[in-house]
């Protein structure tokens, strides 16, 4: 029997799935309340929803707000915004382990984080080894249910315009019915179907630690 009355933790509210993972959340009668932390000021208002708004570089203060059943860690940026390795790592790395060392401290149960494909493995680059450092750093906290998504490229309509994205849309497109088997977790997938993934794996009695898009395409609800 599934749980109901759940309250959602959600970090990165305004990013590419957390706004997806939002609306998602709010319309699902499985959760009353949706407890988001931002650093941008959200575009919506509904009963279910509460917005802590800040800089978030310092989530102990947070301590006793982090708090609830479900924790939902959309936090990223590129290399472009961060600006340099250092302030990449801070934000992909840094603040999902406090996250989730915060989170297991309070018995909050679920944790779910977004890493990326090709993440698990090091040597394959300096993204791909920060998003591995995340996932093994994460692992070490106490979780009952604990599980990080590996997306590949991300469709969707974003607030800005990225060249190299696009690109790589135009190419998925175009070679996306060759993308069968093995290769099929290589095939872009829209960030509403990773959201709703997302919250149907933290609402599986017993998840898989990793979940590749391929995998998120078929427990997507949407």
């Amino acid at each position: 029997m599934q749980q109901i009355g759940k309250i959602a933790l959600v970090f990165g509210p305004t990013g590419a799935v957390g706004k997806e993972l939002v609306h998602l959340l709010l319309n699902d009668a499985r959760y009353e309340k949706i407890l988001v932390f931002s650093r941008r000021v959200l575009e919506i208002e509904h009963p279910k929803l509460e917005v802590i708004l800040d800089t978030l570089t310092d989530l102990a203060k947070f301590h006793e707000q982090i708090n609830g059943h479900d924790l939902f860690c959309c936090i990223g940026t590129t290399s472009k915004k961060a600006g340099s390795k250092e302030n990449f790592k801070k934000v992909d790395l840094e603040i999902p382990v406090q996250l989730a060392e915060i989170a297991s401290s309070n018995g909050v149960p679920n944790f779910i984080a977004i890493s990326s494909i090709g993440a698990g493995k090091p040597g394959r680059g300096f993204y791909l080894d920060v998003k591995t450092e995340m996932e093994n750093q994460v692992i070490q906290f106490d979780f009952k249910k604990l599980s990080f998504v590996r997306p590949s490229l991300l469709l969707s309509k974003r607030d800005e315009f990225r060249i190299s994205e696009d690109a790589g849309k135009v190419v998925n497109s175009l070679v996306s019915w060759a993308m069968v088997g093995k290769l099929e977790k290589y095939k872009g997938i829209s960030t509403r179907k990773v959201a709703s993934a997302m919250i149907e794996i933290l609402n599986l009695d017993k998840p898989n630690l990793v979940y590749e898009s391929d995998e998120l395409m078929g427990l997507a609800k949407v």
